[in-house]
């Protein structure tokens, strides 16, 4: 689907005519138009109405060129099908963590059509608007990014009830983290049937545990849903936030393309994985430091990485305060390059 698509083409690795861009968080708070919609509406409201998520997801491409539009949802949006109530303040606050067995027995099985319906009609009513050649991409949270949240309630430093609860009950963490890869891999399908071109799996806290550990609670889980999303032939972003001593444990799961934030090296990530696409990894703050800033580190970017198999990106989310001549300069020197 879609074989044409600048983004499909790199995430393939073939030669395109430049490096595809796209940027996380691009449906967000550095947008005038989208503080004018937050004005009138909570985040929450947003997010569960198609309608008006689908106006947000398409907001960044009104404005700039880029090569993918990423479904404007959150990362808990799947999480109410399994009976779980959280709010934002301003980040997710879980009304009854889980921190033992009762909490895990608790959760529902739900249906496929109950996970996360408002996402899935946000997918289709973006992918009728998209121009052909831009990618739609959906996304979901890695099983240990939701299970932080949901075992130490809200996001906090280093998740430290999250750590001690995964030393003093693995077993009962990894009854958890079967839960939500399940839901997670029904979530993906879903989305891949709505017209996701393909999928971004953030790892947000990756970096809290160490390689032993991670080894040995996480990547069972992690290998199993991108062993799934890969049967639905669905390309597969993973991308780890924070985790320099779990690249190499990462680059070893099966996904087409790696991604990193700015502490990373991508040249070298390059070098030492051939094969793999990779995405990255401009450091977001450089954009607030203005269009000239900017554009210096994005040829800085450029002429360090290979071009075949890069999309461009930032080392994590857009940061509010983001001017938008950054921006507009970042595409610039992007579109400017000749392959």
């Amino acid at each position: 689907m879609g074989s044409n698509k600048l983004l499909l083409q790199a995430i393939r690795r073939e030669q395109v005519a430049r490096r595809p861009l796209w940027i996380m968080r691009q449906a967000g708070r550095y947008l005038p138009e989208y503080r004018e919609f937050r004005r009138k509406h909570s985040f929450k409201e947003l997010a569960g109405a198609p309608d008006l998520a689908a106006e947000v997801t398409l907001m960044p491409l009104k404005r700039f060129p880029l090569d993918a539009a990423i479904v404007f949802a959150d990362i808990m949006s799947p999480l109410p099908a399994l009976g779980i109530e959280f709010d934002f303040d301003p980040g997710p606050v879980v009304a009854a963590p889980i921190r033992d067995a009762k909490g895990i027995e608790r959760l529902r099985d739900p249906a496929p059509e109950e996970i996360a319906p408002e996402v899935i009609e946000t997918l289709k009513l973006t992918r009728a608007a998209l121009p052909e050649d831009t990618a739609l991409l959906g996304f979901c949270g890695a099983p240990w990014t939701l299970a932080a949240y949901l075992v130490e309630g809200r996001g906090v430093k280093d998740f430290p009830t999250l750590r001690a609860f995964a030393a003093a009950e693995p077993l009962l963490l990894d009854r958890l983290l079967a839960r939500l890869t399940n839901l997670q891999i029904e979530y993906l399908r879903r989305q891949a049937a709505a017209g996701a071109d393909a999928v971004q799996i953030f790892d947000s806290w990756a970096g809290l545990l160490s390689r032993a550990s991670w080894e040995k609670l996480i990547r069972p889980h992690l290998q199993t849903l991108l062993a799934a999303a890969g049967r639905l032939r669905l390309p597969r972003i993973l991308f780890l936030q924070n985790a320099p001593h779990l690249v190499d444990a990462y680059a070893s799961l099966p996904a087409e393309v790696l991604g990193v934030d700015w502490r990373v090296d991508l040249a070298d990530l390059q070098r030492r994985y051939p094969e793999r696409a990779v995405q990255g990894n401009l450091e977001p703050a450089i954009l607030i430091a203005g269009p000239e800033a900017t554009r210096a580190a994005a040829r800085e970017l450029l002429a360090a990485t290979e071009p075949r198999g890069h999309i461009v990106n930032l080392g994590h989310g857009i940061l509010p305060q983001t001017p938008i001549a950054s921006v507009e300069a970042l595409v610039d020197v992007v579109h400017s390059e000749k392959l």
